[in-house]
């Protein structure tokens, strides 16, 4: 179905690359063209907690497992859960881990630089084509022209969208528009953080923190170089992050505003903003609709955030990345379809259902991570045998408070807002 067919994925993020990697093993001819202008130029993100049924079964089926095992970082992924006095109620470092490779809820971290290193490296010489912001695509009969911002153009047989919660590929596929959450998140990432940021650095340990207080959120993720990413998310405005005013490459202004929205914080967390050379990302979070199905198209579709947009706060992003990678390559390569449009539409009703499950627990979570009960409900999570290692899934009502927002995005009955394993 793939024979003599040239495939080109927008986009060289983790679903990206591993979609890569999983056609070149099949034969496929794939080119992936992302916007950087090489390996080095931009520092990745913090570290990613990867899911024995998604993200790790993709590396598994890609033969990258024992290179996984080489980078990630074990015990980086134990958490503590303060408040927004530093005060710890859970420290998941006293407690012997049980969980390894292989368990359904073990979820070892690794760090997105070294991630994409081991995903680069198993490609095919110049299957990556950098410097290739992607413009726009226009389609030439049974083709596509892909048209980039420094003036190239390619052309290929396929489109894959893997280029994020922004895709330019997307409309090509969909007008479905996301829905706002209600919640901002600050990102910034500190460098020499024992130096810098002492105090978080110390309770930090080398895993990650969750504090809660006041219906806001601070989490911190550790980092193997010896820095950490963090986000102070809270309840605004959607146009808060335009509208307020803030220079978000001024320390000192978000600095003012953490202390004036964050006043019943420790000051101990200033320190995450303390440091001049850290720079901050606003992020207004948004979901797109749980019940979101487009007809199948016969030479393009989309994987990850240009699919199925979502909030972190269940750690789904790149593990369901991955996992599109992983089910749209067995697709694009089965031979019990007859086109590739069948092939995209399996792929993308298979999607569909993944989403719809997780976009609903992410939302859950966002929600109560926002909430008054917050802390308590973190807790009681913990609770339930640590929530079958941090799954966060189990039978449990949604909030009352989360309904409205469910029923606008899926239509749904308040009987019917359980979250089953």
């Amino acid at each position: 179905m793939l024979q003599n067919k040239r495939i080109a994925i927008v986009g060289g993020g983790p679903g990206g690359l591993t979609l890569a990697r999983l056609l070149q093993i099949k034969g496929a001819a794939v080119r992936v063209y992302e916007r950087d202008l090489n390996n080095e130029v931009r520092v990745q993100g913090g570290a990613l907690d990867l899911h024995t049924e998604s993200g790790l079964a993709a590396l598994q089926k890609a033969g990258l497992m024992d290179a996984f095992k080489a980078n990630y970082r074990p015990g980086a992924e134990k958490i503590r859960v303060v408040d927004s006095q530093l005060k710890v109620y859970l420290d998941e470092h006293k407690k012997e881990a049980v969980a390894t490779f292989g368990d359904k809820h073990y979820r070892p971290e690794i760090d997105r630089g070294p991630l994409r290193d081991i995903l680069l490296a198993s490609l095919q010489p110049a299957t990556i084509v950098w410097d290739s912001h992607i413009v726009s695509v226009e389609p030439v009969r049974d083709s596509w022209n892909l048209v980039f911002q420094n003036g190239s153009t390619a052309t290929a047989d396929i489109v894959i969208g893997a280029d994020g919660a922004n895709s330019k590929i997307r409309p090509f596929v969909t007008d479905i528009k996301p829905l706002w959450t209600g919640i901002t998140m600050v990102e910034g990432s500190i460098k020499h953080a024992e130096r810098t940021a002492p105090i978080v650095h110390q309770l930090l340990e080398g895993g990650k923190i969750f504090a809660f207080g006041n219906e806001q959120t601070v989490i911190v993720s550790s980092k193997g170089d010896g820095s950490f990413g963090f986000s102070a998310a809270c309840k605004t405005s959607e146009c808060w992050y335009k509208e307020s005013g803030i220079d978000f490459k001024d320390h000192q202004q978000v600095l003012d505003w953490f202390k004036k929205e964050f006043t019943t914080w420790n000051s101990t967390w200033w320190e995450l903003f303390a440091n001049e050379e850290t720079v901050f990302i606003p992020r207004p979070q948004y979901c797109m609709p749980l019940d979101q199905q487009w007809a199948a198209k016969p030479n393009i579709t989309l994987i990850g955030d240009a699919a199925h947009w979502m909030p972190p706060f269940a750690g789904e992003g790149v593990n369901m990345a991955m996992l599109d990678a992983l089910q749209l390559s067995e697709c694009l390569t089965s031979p019990i379809f007859v086109n590739t449009q069948a092939a995209i539409a399996n792929y993308e009703k298979g999607m569909f259902a993944r989403f719809a499950k997780a976009g609903q627990g992410t939302l859950f979570n966002t929600e109560w991570m926002h909430s008054p009960q917050a802390l308590d409900n973190m807790l009681a999570m913990f609770g339930r045998s640590m929530l079958k290692q941090m799954g966060f899934i189990g039978k449990m009502w949604v909030s009352v408070t989360l309904i409205p927002f469910i029923r606008k995005a899926v239509g749904l009955s308040p009987k019917q807002y359980v979250l089953t394993e």
